[in-house]
């Protein structure tokens, strides 16, 4: 038993769920109808269509499997994978806190045409998921920092399939947000950009500062051993 907590000793940083938890659900019951909503020309030509709730729901799973894989078979990976996702959602709560936000683009489900098993399960994610604290979009934002992770990944370099089958998934769940209108396609832009900066800090400037590291290292030997 040690030896597994001294193993798997990072794992103190899943504590951060209870913090993030507490948090977006407090803005979830503060935030319900004074907050600026969120639209732009582009939903207005993005149809619904329920089919999406599957790759939407699989972003459950497609997060939970990458931080877990990272969990337990690369420290270094896992570390820079919890540190661009945890930084970027605290940064999405920030933005809720100062600037709540939400859309009205949501359907009447009972107002469309048709009845089936997806739109019955739109109907439960709308009754449990409130249409505020959108922008930028999370499920976008940590479903691009998974994708990141795992082409960053030395391990999985060589399984193609996985890097491909992690794109267009990637892309599914994206598009998913749009077309069950869970997000505008501002949401899915902020979601974008904020991964965009969160690829510079942790896997450039990150990986050039661990990189002088281990310069300094080899240079700080070598003088060593030439005394």
């Amino acid at each position: 038993m040690k030896e597994l907590i001294r193993k798997y000793k990072h794992g103190w940083v899943f504590s951060y769920f209870i913090v993030y938890i507490i948090w977006f659900f407090t803005l979830e019951n503060v935030v319900t109808t004074n907050y600026t909503p969120i639209k732009i020309w582009l939903d207005d030509y993005i149809p619904f269509n329920e089919l999406f709730i599957i790759p939407y729901y699989l972003w459950f799973l497609y997060i939970s499997v990458t931080v877990l894989y990272f969990f337990f078979t690369n420290k270094e990976d896992f570390y820079k994978c919890i540190s661009f996702l945890f930084i970027g959602m605290t940064i999405c709560l920030i933005i809720y806190t100062i600037w709540p936000n939400g859309q009205n683009l949501r359907p009447d489900l009972s107002q469309i045409p048709r009845d089936n098993i997806f739109i019955r399960m739109v109907g439960r994610l709308y009754a449990t998921d409130t249409s505020t604290n959108v922008c930028p979009s999370i499920h976008v934002f940590n479903s691009i920092g998974a994708t990141i992770a795992i082409h960053k990944s030395q391990a999985l370099k060589k399984y193609k399939w996985i890097q491909w089958s992690s794109v267009i998934l990637m892309i599914l769940i994206c598009l998913s947000t749009m077309f069950l209108k869970q997000h505008s396609a501002f949401d899915v832009l902020a979601g974008t950009a904020l991964s965009g900066v969160m690829y510079i800090f942790v896997y450039v400037l990150g990986s050039n500062k661990a990189t002088h590291k281990e310069a300094d290292k080899v240079y700080t030997h070598s003088r060593f051993s030439e005394n």
